[in-house]
C-alpha cells in the first residue's frame, strides 16, 4: 500500500492456466476504503479493511510467443525443484542487484 501511495503507476499481468495469451493492464492505483465496495469483496463474511482501485490507462493482449517458448504450462518441462532458488535467495539476489544488503 505504501508503494501505491508513493508511486501510483501500476502494471497488472493476468495469466490464465492453459492460455498462452496474456492480458496486460497499465494504470494508476489508489487505496480505497469505501464501504459499498468493501462489502462486495467479503471473504468468509468479513470485508477487507482496505482495497486497491485501478484506473485503467492501457489494456492490451500480449502475443503468446514468450509463454510458448517458456513451456510454463508444461509441468514435465519444468526444472527440478531442487535446482531452483528459494524465495530468500531470490530476495537477496534482488537486493544485491540494487546495490543493497539485508543489513541496509
Amino acid at each position: 500500500m505504501l508503494n501505491i501511495l508513493s508511486n501510483p503507476h501500476v502494471g497488472l499481468v493476468f495469466l490464465i492456466p492453459g492460455m498462452e495469451e496474456v492480458l496486460r493492464i497499465n494504470g494508476r492505483a489508489c487505496v480505497i476504503r469505501t464501504a459499498d465496495i468493501s462489502e462486495k469483496l467479503q471473504l468468509s463474511g468479513e470485508p477487507p479493511l482496505l482495497g486497491i482501485g485501478v484506473e485503467v490507462e492501457e489494456c492490451f493482449i500480449h502475443c503468446s510467443r514468450a509463454l510458448k517458448k517458456s513451456n510454463v504450462w508444461k509441468v514435465d518441462e519444468w526444472p527440478p525443484k531442487q535446482n531452483l532458488p528459494s524465495a530468500t535467495q531470490m530476495f537477496h539476489a534482488h537486493l544485491k542487484l540494487n546495490g543493497m544488503t539485508l543489513e541496509e
